[in-house]
């Protein structure tokens, strides 16, 4: 049989690779206890700030999409006040221009209804007019007709009823155009023979 040998090592003659069995013991009782330190205190506490730190990050990304979504709703509500506001500003224009062809469809009704009026008052002002001249040149003719038959037949028309009868009788004859033109000479011409 093989026969163990054991080799007793001559620690203070030992090269320095080989730990001393006292500081090997003092090592893993000190490095136990730093893991359960590390274990029971780090290592929770990393864990609850990696938890803290997750948790807080995706609520930034949770109120980051929520932004995106409502920025995304904002900007629809905006587009569709845009283009509610394009067809107001559409209709409104579009009333405008009926309303300005029925204002002008009325103005020019109502200039040509007072131009209308102004015509037909034009007209009566000159008809009246025109009878005023008719009167004033009856009356002129009038005189005159008196004062040429009175030089003509030689005797004094003063006589307001013959007068008038004298008058009445020339302007009828005047406008039926049945008035002969007498000649000056030839009137002149007659007094004398007679």
């Amino acid at each position: 049989m093989h026969t163990a040998h054991i080799v007793a090592i001559d620690w203070e003659t030992a090269p320095p690779i080989i730990p001393h069995p006292g500081e090997l013991i003092f090592g893993i009782v000190a490095f136990a206890i730093l893991y359960w330190v590390v274990a029971k205190k780090v290592v929770p506490r990393l864990e609850t700030m990696y938890t803290e730190r997750a948790a807080a990050i995706e609520g930034q990304i949770e109120e980051a999409d929520k932004a995106n979504a409502e920025a995304a709703e904002l900007l629809e509500q905006y587009k569709a006040q845009l283009a509610e506001s394009r067809a107001d500003a559409s209709r409104i224009r579009e009333e405008a221009r009926a309303e300005g062809a029925q204002i002008l469809a009325e103005l020019k009704a109502q200039a040509q209804s007072e131009s209308e009026r102004i015509t037909q008052s034009a007209k009566a002002q000159i008809a009246a007019e025109r009878q005023q001249t008719i009167i004033a040149l009856r009356a002129e003719v009038g005189t005159l007709a008196t004062e040429l038959a009175s030089r003509v037949v030689g005797e004094s028309l003063e006589d307001e009823a013959r007068q008038r009868r004298t008058v009445e009788r020339f302007l009828s004859e005047l406008e039926s155009g049945d008035i002969q033109p007498v000649s000056i000479g030839s009137a002149t011409d007659g007094e004398q023979e007679s």
